[in-house]
This record gives structure tokens, sequence and C-alpha cells, in this order.
């Protein structure tokens, strides 16, 4: 199933790497970011994590949350936000449930073998629960900075 802008996001319910749950409906009233990620300290994964714990106050001072999604489990999700010092929380998918209701979990090629895996997009949810924006294929360098432009410009900041 595609997800498309202005159609109310799938709830979901899923525990962080310190083991609490996070459900998205009780974050209305905030702008929600899910940024999907294929894989636990891996160079595209650290580079985007790590720039959005960069920018998490300005994120925070927009009433923004950013939630990173992957199928790795809540140890490994653990252990990737202690070594970079990550403080938002990181989603453990481990059976891939969300990453199949958000059409991110499909076949990709990496070095030239195709596998099924989380094709990295993000979804920009509005304070109403709301897609806002989609973003396919992401760049993990200038991913924080399209999003806060975006922020900025949905809240005429």
């Amino acid at each position: 199933m595609s997800l498309t802008v202005k159609q109310l996001a799938p709830d979901f319910t899923l525990n962080d790497q310190s083991g609490v749950a996070h459900t998205l409906s009780d974050y209305q009233g905030q702008w929600v970011l899910l940024y999907f990620y294929p894989k636990d300290d891996t160079p595209g994964c650290i580079t985007e994590a790590c720039s959005f714990q960069d920018n998490l106050p300005v994120l925070t001072d927009i009433d923004a949350v950013v939630f990173g999604i992957s199928a790795d489990d809540e140890r490994s999700h653990k252990k990737f936000a202690d070594k970079y010092n990550l403080s938002f929380p990181l989603l453990a998918d481990s059976d891939h449930s969300v990453c199949e209701l958000y059409d991110v979990w499909k076949p990709k090629k990496i070095f030239g073998k195709e596998i099924i895996g989380i094709v990295r997009s993000s979804f920009l949810i509005d304070p109403e629960g709301s897609i806002a924006k989609i973003y396919p294929n992401v760049k993990p360098k200038k991913h924080v900075e399209e999003v806060l432009g975006d922020l900025r410009i949905f809240q005429n900041l």
C-alpha cells in the first residue's frame, strides 16, 4: 500500500532503545519525523543519525520530534545510541511490520545483489496526524536541512 500526502499516518507502537513504548498517535499536536534507515552503525545511518542529533535543539524549538526506525532490535539500537550519544528514540521494528505499513520494506540492490530491506525514506507528519511530506530515497548528508526547511515553510517561520 502506497501512502500519500494528506492521508492519516498509520498508527503503530514500537519500543525504543531503552524499552520504552512509543505510539505515534500519542504525539498528535506536534510535528513528527519518522525516518526509516537500513542498519545501525553503518556509514550512511551514522551520518543521518548524527545530523539529526546535532540539530535536535532546533527541531525541539519548532515543536518537532524525531524517531529513527530500523529492523534492528532494542539492544542494537541501545549500542548505536550510546556510541554516538543519540538522545532521540530509535524504534525497533524487528518484524518489519511498521516498515511494511509505511511501504519502505522493499527489494533493493546492494553491491549488485538484490535483497529485501529498508529503503531509506522519511515521513513528516503534521500535528493533526496526517502525512505532510514523504521523502523517498533519502540522501543522509542533506536530509536534516531539507526537513528543517520544510518545517519552517509549513509553520510559516
